[in-house]
């Protein structure tokens, strides 16, 4: 392309030696500038990042929000694409957000998020999945929410794109639920900061309306084994994160004596 879009993409990254060149190839063409903040990778990420052109910027982890938040401050172009590193533009959307970033006709739009999971390509789980990740800087964008689910915000309309986001979320099963526990420790934390309290009623009708939710009334089932897994999964999670957040609190109660950890 003989001119590059005055489009940021903005990345952070930890050891993602095998996947952020695949997430960089798919749009480095058409962005003016790649932004990645790095926590400290003991692996070949930020040299792999530089060879794309990327202005890499070594930061120690300030977890999800905050991250993506210094990434997205560094940006200087008047839009945004934000990405994980574990996601690749696909042809279609590459050329929405082509015609977007040129019409300019809203002040962020949404993607469909598409998951590759266990080699196959779902069409029911985790999809559309839609996320706002294409925004104006104009638009006041911040993320927001809490760690790990965090989420783009902007002031403004929004939009949304044709095309998939492929995300290629795990490697294995072992690699989805080894990061399922941590997710559910860090979400656990999280709810803990906010002030939410473990009550015994979470631990059986929370986790079991995930898996309705996912495999059922997400059609999930029609994933095959992929569905299942993943509904399995989500129950899995779910239950997790009410327990971590029991122990959270009862181990602050035991160290403190703090009635409210008990609540």
């Amino acid at each position: 392309m003989e001119t590059r879009l005055p489009l940021s993409v903005a990345i952070i990254s930890f050891n993602e030696a095998e996947n952020i060149a695949r997430t960089l190839r798919s749009i480095a063409d058409i962005a003016a500038e790649i932004v990645v903040v790095d926590s400290h990778s003991g692996d070949a990420t930020r040299e792999i990042a530089a060879q794309f052109g990327a202005n890499v910027y070594t930061e120690d982890w300030k977890g999800h929000v905050r991250q993506k938040n210094s990434a997205l401050m560094k940006c200087t172009q008047p839009w945004v694409l934000a990405l994980d590193c574990d996601e690749v533009v696909g042809a279609d959307l590459k050329r929405s957000i082509i015609s977007a970033v040129r019409t300019k006709a809203a002040g962020g739009f949404r993607v469909c998020r598409r998951s590759d999971y266990l080699g196959k390509r779902l069409r029911h789980n985790w999809y559309p999945d839609r996320k706002l990740r294409l925004v104006r800087r104009s638009a006041q964008p911040r993320w927001e929410g809490y760690d790990p689910h965090d989420r783009l915000v902007i002031s403004g309309p929004v939009g949304d794109l044709n095309g998939d986001l492929i995300h290629y979320s795990y490697k294995n099963i072992e690699d989805h639920f080894i990061r399922l526990v941590h997710y559910a420790r860090i979400a656990a934390d999280s709810y803990y900061q906010e002030g939410r309290r473990f009550h015994l009623h979470q631990l059986v009708t929370r986790p079991l309306a995930a898996f309705i939710k996912k495999y059922f009334l997400r059609a999930g089932f029609l994933d095959g084994l992929q569905g299942l897994v993943i509904a399995v999964s989500s129950l899995v999670y779910v239950f997790l994160k009410y327990m971590f957040l029991w122990e959270r609190q009862h181990d602050v109660q035991n160290s403190t004596g703090d009635p409210y950890a008990s609540k």
